[in-house]
């Protein structure tokens, strides 16, 4: 297992869309978790911004906030951060990190460059489906 991806302060505010004093309240405050190097200096694990991914769109009018998403039937978008790409031929392997957890979708290739999809970016996932099945865990 790979170790956690850790963020600059700077680097995680900007993927959160908030200001870098917010994001060191944040810190001070104990709002999100921080490991120091031994400098002493703060690097935000990449779980603890994914925790706060969905609010990222939560700032301002809820008008403006409601127009960035697309303008389609399906409410159940879930906002989270592109971990992976695999393309292979006519399609592509795309993985997100949502709320500490992963989930996967196959697209085409097409779509991913057309999108110009990279690691690291914000984007939602839209759920459509006629049925949901739970399992105890």
């Amino acid at each position: 297992m790979q170790p956690a991806k850790l963020f600059s302060p700077r680097e995680a505010a900007q993927v959160l869309g908030i200001s870098y004093p917010t994001l060191k309240q944040w810190i001070y405050k104990g709002k999100i978790r921080t490991v120091k190097t031994a400098g002493g200096h703060h690097r935000v694990p990449e779980q603890q911004i994914d925790k706060f991914l969905y609010r990222a769109g939560e700032t301002g009018d809820v008008r403006q906030r409601r127009s960035n998403f697309r303008r389609i039937s399906g409410r159940n978008q879930l906002i989270g951060r592109v971990t992976d790409i695999k393309t292979m031929g006519l399609m592509a392997q795309v993985t997100l990190s949502i709320g500490g957890q992963h989930i996967t979708s196959i697209i085409t290739a097409d779509a991913v460059r057309e999108m110009r999809l990279q690691k690291g970016q914000t984007v939602a996932a839209l759920i459509k489906s006629t049925e949901v099945m739970i399992l105890r865990v």
